[in-house]
């Protein structure tokens, strides 16, 4: 009886190495694709409203990340009553903006948007290799939990 479960255990055991290994050679060989080259954010109607009667509107993340080649032009959309400033641009009330990156880089920009009145936006290299691949792939991964568990607990 003893025999049997060892032999379970070890079946399982193998099995979900077998499944791990799987999973991470899929995501460092697979190429990465996206429909868009565009990462899109919208400033709602009413944001400054809502920020000048005290409420702690967070619309934007602290850090937006974009991949050269991948997700490389930072698309931002004014929906709210008032013009918004994002760098040296003014958003105009119903206007678009849109900016394509074409270096690695970290670039910090005023923006009225955000309620520190910062936004870092991080351009990473592309991910041309299976371990830079797996790598990126992680840190999406760990970022969409991070910026999912945020919401939930505000």
């Amino acid at each position: 009886m003893r025999s049997s479960h060892v032999i379970r255990r070890r079946i399982l055991l193998a099995l979900a190495l077998f499944i791990t290994v799987t999973a991470a050679a899929l995501a460092a060989f697979l190429p990465v694709h996206f429909d868009s080259r565009e990462e899109s954010f919208e400033i709602p109607k009413g944001t400054w409203a809502r920020r000048m009667a005290g409420d702690k509107v967070e619309i934007l993340p602290s850090e937006i990340f974009l991949t050269l080649g991948m997700h490389d032009v930072l698309h931002l959309r004014n929906l709210d009553d008032v013009p918004q400033i994002f760098g040296p641009t003014l958003l105009m009330p119903g206007q678009s903006f849109r900016l394509p990156f074409h270096v690695a880089s970290e670039n910090l920009f005023a923006c009225t948007a955000h309620v520190s009145g910062q936004l870092m936006v991080v351009v990473e290299e592309t991910p041309d290799s299976p371990a830079r691949r797996l790598s990126w792939r992680a840190r999406c991964l760990v970022r969409s939990l991070s910026s999912t568990f945020r919401s939930h607990a505000a």
